[in-house]
């Protein structure tokens, strides 16, 4: 109770500090001569977002990049947590893993988003079909997590079934699977889950893409002969590649900071783990902030590239609009 009476004193003090520093802010601005009003109006409203930033943003990344380089006392060590990232099995399983995940998910959920899109596009019944898809959009990734962890559930051999996939393997006369337990493959059942969510993300985008290519094209190619995969793929996929970049890229992002499947399904055993669990686990289980940090600081540099090439994309594409 003491701790967190403490804790809830140092967010007053904080809140109060930030409340002083706008309205101290908003004096200045109202008692300033009106040729330096405006400059300082704009500096007004930016401020309280800039502190937000250094303090929330900056602050803990700057903190997180020096704790890399730190052992479990504090200690610096050099690069010795980035020696045990990329030498030691349980670590480079996780590597293993995440680039697995970061090239199956974003690719399996892209296309079968696309699929979806271009056969029930204008079809009968179309709202209702895509809003089944969408509908894992909305689930929380602890949600898919427990479904999904009750859908593969198992029973012993000779025990009523009660998860969904291991009921119809015994009805189909086949012994129940330890889905989440045998390695290597209970990395793709996971995989799966990740697919079923984004799927519908990507469909929704895609369709919204594909109804925007101009429908004159398309009637053009017809008359010049294409046949359906050549309108597709000459005529859709140049229309919609902007729309694929933003998908493609946004369900990477999102792919390399899984956690909470990961978590929610094996906790990260089976070798399951990836880069985001890792470093929970290290950080608040294994007593080892600085390997935690190190491979923070790996995730952040493996998601910046993908950030800079998505907004040079989009910089792209409205210069030419």
């Amino acid at each position: 109770m003491e701790f967190l009476g403490g804790k809830f004193l140092q967010v007053f003090i904080a809140l109060a500090v930030f409340a002083a520093l706008i309205g101290l802010i908003m004096l200045i601005v109202d008692r300033a001569p009106k040729s330096v009003k405006d400059k300082l109006t704009i500096v007004g409203f930016l401020a309280p977002a800039a502190i937000l930033m250094l303090v929330g943003l900056v602050y803990p990344a700057v903190q997180t990049s020096f704790l890399a380089f730190t052992n479990a006392s504090g200690q610096p060590n050099g690069v010795d947590n980035f020696v045990w990232m990329f030498t030691q099995p349980e670590a480079l399983a996780t590597l293993r893993n995440t680039v697995i995940w970061t090239v199956l998910v974003p690719l399996l959920s892209t296309v079968f988003g696309l699929a979806y899109a271009v056969f029930i596009d204008k079809a009968r019944g179309e709202n209702a079909l895509k809003a089944l898809v969408f509908m894992p959009v909305g689930i929380s990734m602890v949600g898919a997590g427990i479904i999904w962890k009750l859908v593969y559930d198992y029973r012993g051999p000779g025990i009523e079934q009660t998860g969904v996939v291991n009921a119809v393997r015994v009805a189909l006369g086949m012994d129940p699977k330890q889905f989440l337990l045998d390695a290597p493959e209970n990395t793709i059942f996971l995989i799966i889950v990740m697919v079923w969510i984004q799927t519908g993300f990507a469909m929704v985008i895609l369709s919204a893409a594909i109804k925007g290519v101009p429908v004159e094209l398309v009637e053009a190619s017809r008359l010049d002969g294409a046949n359906p995969w050549q309108q597709f793929r000459n005529v859709t996929v140049p229309g919609i590649r902007g729309a694929l970049v933003v998908v493609l890229t946004t369900i990477t992002i999102a792919t390399l900071k899984v956690f909470d499947i990961v978590r929610t399904m094996t906790a990260g055993n089976y070798d399951t783990s990836v880069i985001a669990n890792e470093m929970y686990t290290q950080a608040f289980r294994a007593g080892e902030p600085g390997r935690g940090a190190a491979l923070a600081l790996v995730l952040f540099l493996l998601v910046l590239p993908i950030v800079v090439y998505n907004a040079r994309v989009l910089r792209q594409q409205r210069e030419i609009r």
